[in-house]
């Protein structure tokens, strides 16, 4: 896989957990926050840490920020600077601008002044625990849009000794079944005779609703 340059601004707990990810997986990072400690920390586990105030221009022009593949805005204790700093990225021209959001409303003003992917980082992890949470069947997800996404789950109770056909989930519910897993097999496009079986792990397509209507079947 090719090494993509990263820069991710502001690294508190979300920044340098997504700092030290994407390092390990080989890519190019800079690290940029106010915070001199910060900084100083992230140096042992990125390829640059700069110390820098986003909010100037001149400043972020000097650190080549256009040049770089994705630029996160994980400013998280600071809304001013997060929404100024996503305006100017977007005015030099950065290909694509991520940022973390606070609120809906912050959301919100971040999708209106260009940001090209809003994320909420800690919404969207007291989402997937509560799911774990209520539903004993829920693994993961992943979510496509805002209205789509995909999950692992174990195969429910009801659903066991019965074929892919027998459940009928893409006409009673609009759920593909993608793959199952099972054991250390993992069975990619099942055919309709497929009956599942105690353990089965079901990798499921669908609207976020069926999804978490099928995470509650027991």
């Amino acid at each position: 896989m090719k090494s993509r340059q990263f820069a991710v601004i502001g690294i508190g707990r979300f920044g340098s957990s997504l700092v030290r990810e994407l390092t390990r997986m080989g890519n190019e990072v800079l690290a940029i926050d106010i915070d001199a400690d910060r900084v100083n920390d992230a140096i042992e586990y990125c390829t640059h840490a700069v110390e820098a105030d986003t909010m100037d221009e001149s400043t972020l022009k000097a650190l080549g920020i256009r040049n770089f593949d994705v630029v996160v805005v994980a400013i998280g204790d600071n809304i001013q600077a997060n929404i100024l700093t996503t305006i100017m990225l977007k005015e030099l021209g950065v290909k694509k601008v991520i940022a973390k959001a606070q609120t809906t409303l912050h959301g919100k003003v971040l999708e209106k002044i260009g940001a090209d992917l809003v994320i909420y980082p800690e919404r969207d992890m007291a989402i997937k625990l509560a799911r774990s949470l209520v539903s004993v069947n829920f693994l993961e997800q992943i979510d496509l849009s805002p209205d789509f996404g995909i999950i692992e789950l174990f195969a429910p109770r009801a659903f066991l000794n019965h074929s892919l056909a027998d459940l009928a989930l893409r006409k009673k519910m609009r759920v593909t079944i993608l793959a199952i897993k099972r054991g250390n097999e993992i069975i990619v496009a099942p055919a309709p005779d497929e009956v599942l079986k105690n353990g089965d792990v079901l990798v499921a397509l669908g609207g976020n609703e069926a999804l978490e209507l099928l995470t509650n079947i027991e």
